[in-house]
């Protein structure tokens, strides 16, 4: 039983839980191989980063070290179903020699969240829904991911405005939520999967699994 007094973002993650069920993300049989899919994805969908990675794994290539030493020609053939291969293969390449300066520190969580962030940040092609995606699912880091996914059914519900940044939305989650690694986790693989089935460019509003506690929100009744 959920409290009245729970934040609305904390009540629908409940709400989508209830509705889904545990997504047990992000995909990956190691912590380079997660971060690999979390480059791979930008700007395509899963079954193509899946064929660069099983293209990879082929090519014994799912190492940081490896994939520091191929020439990026190589790399880039190598994920060429994930799409933009060239610009994605320098990503990845530049990717591998930071992993192998910092991975290990980071992994270990000997490094501060802000520290670790901002290091990776400055890896070219890494902005912050990679750099995020990476630091929770790779390292465990409690930062929320925040994703085309997120903000549409933030702006939709009037949670937040359509100019709101990627830290300004980041905040509101983390100001509201428990600051615990395998929250953030879920409740961003459950967002996606609200995306896919319902939040749609198109919307499918009336099963809305969030439908109920957005209305009481609406009518300031939650």
């Amino acid at each position: 039983m959920m409290s009245s007094g729970e934040p609305i973002l904390l009540r629908l993650y409940h709400d989508l839980l209830a509705r889904f069920g545990p997504q047990a993300w992000w995909p990956g049989e190691t912590p380079w191989e997660i971060a690999t899919g979390a480059v791979l994805t930008q700007n395509t969908n899963w079954s193509n980063v899946e064929r660069a990675i099983s293209s990879l794994h082929e090519a014994a290539a799912m190492e940081p070290e490896i994939v520091a030493s191929l020439p990026v020609t190589r790399v880039a053939a190598l994920i060429r179903s994930s799409g933009t291969h060239n610009v994605k293969a320098e990503r990845l390449h530049s990717l591998a020699r930071w992993w192998m300066a910092n991975a290990p520190a980071a992994g270990a969580r000997l490094l501060p969240l802000h520290v670790a962030r901002e290091s990776l940040l400055g890896v070219h092609g890494i902005g912050p829904e990679t750099a995020d995606s990476i630091l929770l699912y790779s390292f465990g880091y409690p930062t929320f991911v925040v994703d085309a996914y997120t903000r549409r059914f933030l702006v939709r519900h009037n949670l937040a405005t359509s100019g709101a940044s990627y830290d300004d939305i980041q905040a509101r989650f983390q100001a509201q939520l428990p600051a615990e690694a395998t929250l953030y986790n879920e409740y961003h693989a459950l967002i996606v999967m609200l995306g896919k089935c319902y939040c749609r460019p198109r919307p499918l509003c009336p099963n809305c699994p969030l439908a109920w506690h957005l209305s009481q929100w609406r009518a300031g009744m939650a």
